[in-house]
């Protein structure tokens, strides 16, 4: 399968990790695993790209990286998206921090990809998600976390290119 499109990322730090993977364990321990990318970190997707975009996307998250500090993000609610096939925790939109971020992007998003700021938890047949959803919903607690860097991978198959940290 050929790569089809890039996508920064926002990754959060490491005790937002902590718990979002504890609840995506609470999902595995009741038989649900989903097909969403193995291995990635937890991240609220800032922009997909086309891929010919690749060098002019690196040296805007250099850009970003320069300008920018570790950005607290509230996720405060959960989520699913039209399909119920995606199940997700979503930000507060605070315009000092997440939504300056994204429109400090000046490279040419794809159209094919709106921006929705969430993390997603969990991608399965939508009869499956809807299945998670209680469990997911008995283990969500809204939280304060931080975006700490930003990640460009290319997809699929998933070929990471390039992370760099936001200033502390």
């Amino acid at each position: 399968m050929a790569e089809e499109f890039l996508t920064l990322m926002a990754d959060l730090d490491d005790e937002s990790q902590k718990i979002m993977s504890d609840w995506y364990k609470e999902l595995q321990k009741n038989g649900f695993k989903g097909v969403q990318t193995p291995n990635l970190p937890f991240h609220i997707s800032m922009g997909c790209f086309s891929l010919d975009k690749e060098k002019e996307v690196v040296e805007e998250m250099n850009r970003l990286a320069a300008e920018f500090s570790e950005i607290p993000v509230h996720l405060s609610h959960m989520g699913m998206f039209a399909g119920g096939k995606v199940l997700f925790a979503a930000p507060d939109m605070n315009p000092a921090g997440l939504l300056d971020l994204r429109q400090a992007i000046k490279t040419k998003t794809d159209d094919k990809f709106p921006w929705t700021p969430h993390a997603t938890i969990l991608i399965d047949e939508a009869k499956i998600v809807q299945k998670a959803l209680p469990v997911f919903i008995e283990h969500f607690h809204p939280f304060m976390g931080k975006i700490v860097r930003l990640h460009l991978c290319a997809f699929w198959p998933t070929r990471e290119i390039k992370a760099v940290s936001l200033k502390k």
